[in-house]
């Protein structure tokens, strides 16, 4: 009877023993297939976090006007009898640019002044009546008259005449013709226009908050998109007294040299006002970071060990550690065209990845391959293609 209970309990031992062997060894299986299975490296470009010197600017968009500039007119409406100018021009002020028929104008100025010449001649012959008591007080009184209203009517004519005259009122450089020999002109009607190009005023509006750090003679650089490899320098020449209530912005000037006349009234620029000592900075460019409303994040790559038995065999690949991407908050500051500066978080010299980083997670197997990488120009220009 013992003995056959000895042989009943080990044939239980058995089937026992030989089931949990079963499953230990199945989930041995199960945990080398998920090892073996897991996500092989993803590529990605990285770079190194380096310092670099930022000099702290304001930046804002304004567009340009000439220190003096005007669309040129006559008060008078006539027919134009010569033009004396030819489109592009550069005059002087005074210069003659355009008359109008003035033949019956001038006639009537020659009458006049006959009539003043006639009046001065009578006044002076009855001063000398009036020496010898030949004529009367009240008689010299009304010559006297008749002199001044004589010659403010020859004044009166003669600024008719002018206005049908069309001078510089500047020095400048003139636009494109409007108008043609014969032309009958009403008044107002646009003649030309006249600009003074040297130097030109750069109008633009910055923020109430950096009005302090806004100062007279203050240098600014301006760039324009006709001309993207040229910067102009120039310095601020007034700042408005008054902020816009409806914007909370403050008017600013600035006063360019312009000695080739490359800018144009009515250009778009932009500037950059320097607004204190430069300053260095570890920069990024910005398609490293990945921004969220819990904060900014890099992946930053290390060396690590995913594979192997932890001692060095069958570790990474070739024997060499494979690198890992982690995740980390960092704190960024100002922007510089595509770069960013790095507060906190990131270090000199780590490798922060700069462009795949959607596909990863942190611990991610990563290769680096910076065939391609995206640009990280302190000053990007736009470019068609």
């Amino acid at each position: 009877m013992i003995k056959r209970m000895v042989i009943m309990l080990v044939a239980v031992a058995i089937v026992f023993g030989a089931i949990f062997g079963f499953q230990a060894f199945k989930a041995a299986m199960i945990r080398k297939f998920i090892a073996a299975a897991s996500s092989p490296p993803q590529t990605v470009s990285a770079a190194r976090a380096a310092y670099s010197e930022w000099q702290p600017t304001i930046e804002a968009v304004g567009s340009l006007r000439a220190v003096k500039g005007a669309d040129l007119s006559l008060e008078v409406s006539g027919v134009v009898d010569s033009i004396l100018f030819n489109s592009g021009d550069d005059v002087e002020k005074g210069a003659l640019l355009l008359k109008l028929r003035a033949a019956d104008d001038v006639a009537k100025l020659e009458s006049l002044q006959a009539m003043a010449e006639l009046s001065e001649i009578t006044y002076e012959r009855d001063q000398k009546q009036f020496k010898l008591q030949a004529v009367s007080q009240a008689t010299l009184d009304t010559d006297a008259a008749n002199l001044k209203n004589a010659k403010a009517q020859v004044a009166q004519q003669q600024a008719i005449l002018d206005k049908k005259f069309l001078r510089a009122p500047f020095a400048g450089h003139l636009g494109i013709r409007a108008v043609d020999l014969g032309q009958y002109l009403s008044p107002g009607t646009v003649i030309v226009t006249l600009q003074e190009l040297d130097p030109i005023f750069l109008d633009f509006f910055v923020p109430q908050q950096v009005v302090d750090q806004i100062r007279l003679n203050q240098p600014v650089t301006a760039r324009v998109d006709a001309f993207k490899d040229r910067t102009f320098a120039g310095r601020i020449s007034a700042i408005n007294p008054k902020v816009d209530t409806g914007s909370r912005n403050v008017q600013i000037r600035a006063t360019l040299q312009n000695p080739d006349h490359k800018l144009l009234p009515g250009m778009y620029a932009t500037v950059d006002i320097a607004t204190g000592a430069p300053q260095n900075y570890i920069t990024l460019p910005q398609t490293a970071i990945t921004y969220n409303p819990y904060g900014d994040t890099v992946y930053v790559v290390v060396d690590g060990k995913s594979k192997g038995d932890g001692k060095g065999k069958g570790d990474g690949v070739d024997g060499k550690p494979q690198l890992i991407a982690r995740q980390t908050f960092i704190t960024t500051g100002t922007t510089r065209g595509d770069q960013v500066a790095v507060l906190k978080g990131v270090a000199e010299g780590d490798m922060v990845v700069t462009a795949g980083q959607i596909k990863l997670h942190n611990g991610s197997a990563v290769l680096i391959d910076n065939s391609v990488t995206p640009t990280a120009d302190a000053a990007p220009v736009p470019i068609d293609r």
